[in-house]
């Protein structure tokens, strides 16, 4: 009872913030195949100036701000594959030599492979990123039409 008590007058917050592109964040393999992902958390003065935002805003409602970081909340850090957005792992360019997909989404090496998923992205918004991924496969789409032409 005393849980439905507190559960009752409980707000839930989730707060999320963009990560920024660092070009030593990796996605890769270790020998037995298992990803191994190398992700260096950034962004941190923007996160906590969105989290005292909050607390100010709590505050002026009389609310009582008490924050819990998430992995005190969920009991752990959410792994990888708990998140729901990953994207970001392959760059595009103009060169070969530090980037995968040239503007248009094309594998540099390969005439006929294009990727218009979120791994293009070079940053993890704080949104929902399916129209912007939508939005570019249109524009791929109207390049490979006008190029097929």
């Amino acid at each position: 009872m005393a849980l439905a008590s507190l559960a009752g007058h409980a707000l839930d917050f989730w707060l999320i913030s963009e990560d920024l592109p660092d070009p030593d964040n990796r996605v890769t393999h270790d020998a037995d195949g298992a990803i191994v992902l190398n992700l260096v958390p950034n962004n941190l003065e923007g996160h906590h100036r969105l989290r005292d935002k909050l607390h100010q805003m709590l505050d002026a409602m009389d609310c009582h701000p008490h924050l819990l970081p998430r992995n005190l909340y969920l009991g752990k850090d959410i792994p990888i594959g708990g998140t729901a957005h990953q994207n970001g792992t392959i760059r595009f360019g103009n060169d070969p030599a530090t980037s995968a997909l040239d503007v248009n989404c094309k594998v540099h090496d390969l005439d006929n492979l294009y990727v218009v998923d979120a791994s293009f992205f070079v940053s993890c918004r704080a949104v929902n990123p399916s129209l912007t991924i939508i939005a570019n496969a249109l524009r791929v789409a109207d390049h490979l039409r006008m190029r097929l032409r």
